[in-house]
């Protein structure tokens, strides 16, 4: 492994083993491993009792993805950082007793490939007409197969995610017909939810903040849930991500890590 990049300490990821969730999440129980996983990696479903969310997460063709990081690690390592952002967001969602399910919009077949191998059903990017597009999209598909679900779309992007904060979110959501949470700048969006019968109604992209509780979604303001805010676009950004702990298989490429020059 090559050096570590000057001014990123490393903090191991630590997986959520106990229900750190308030009660009512999930009765404070994991999924039982493989429980879920079809053969074919569509669908999966966590088993837990409680479990009753359905998560869309977009995700661009990886070589267009996180263009802004560019400055920071270079083009080279930038794509397999947002492969790695995602993989690391997948698994902590599947990881969370109260998430029934994943479905990842994308053309991407090595994402999609890889994706699909954690357990998520990858859903191809049919309409092709940008983030908020891909999310109703998404959306569709998923309830298409089970019309009374409650949704959520969550950034790809959210490689420091617990599933314990991911599920203390979800909570706060399910009291509300259509709920977000603002990401760490306090500008943007890196939740949305829809409870069944609800629209999700998306409108990511620059200021969402305002964008969603203008269109009457109720903002879920929670302490200590810097994990499910902290989406990564910059340098500095992955900074902030690498204090919180990083997922396993962002962690994986830090050894390749060029300094962290941009912001």
């Amino acid at each position: 492994m090559s050096p570590q990049a000057p001014g990123l300490s490393r903090t191991p990821y630590a997986p959520v083993r106990t229900a750190a969730v308030r009660a009512g999440d999930n009765e404070a129980r994991r999924r039982p491993a493989d429980s879920g996983r079809r053969p074919d990696g569509g669908d999966a479903t966590n088993t837990a009792t409680a479990a009753r969310w359905s998560l869309v997460i977009p995700l661009k063709p990886l070589a267009l993805a996180k263009s802004r990081l560019a400055a920071a690690v270079g083009d080279e390592l930038r794509p397999r950082l947002a492969l790695a952002f995602a993989r690391d967001t997948v698994a902590a969602a599947l990881g969370c007793p109260a998430v029934r399910d994943v479905s990842v919009v994308t053309d991407d077949r090595l994402a999609g490939a890889e994706l699909a191998a954690l357990g998520a059903r990858i859903v191809p990017d049919s309409p092709g007409a940008g983030l908020n597009a891909a999310l109703a999209h998404g959306v569709r598909r998923v309830r298409a197969r089970r019309k009374a679900l409650a949704v959520a779309a969550l950034n790809a992007d959210l490689p420091a995610l617990r599933p314990a904060e991911l599920g203390r979110v979800l909570a706060a959501a399910g009291a509300f017909p259509r709920a977000f949470l603002a990401d760490a700048a306090g500008i943007g969006t890196t939740f949305l939810s829809a409870l069944p019968g609800e629209e999700l109604n998306p409108f990511f992209g620059g200021p969402s903040r305002t964008a969603h509780s203008a269109s009457g979604a109720t903002e879920i303001l929670l302490a200590d849930v810097d994990s499910v805010r902290r989406d990564v676009d910059t340098g500095a950004d992955l900074r902030t991500a690498l204090t919180l702990g990083l997922g396993p298989s962002t962690t994986a490429l830090l050894g390749a890590l060029d300094p962290v020059r941009g912001h």
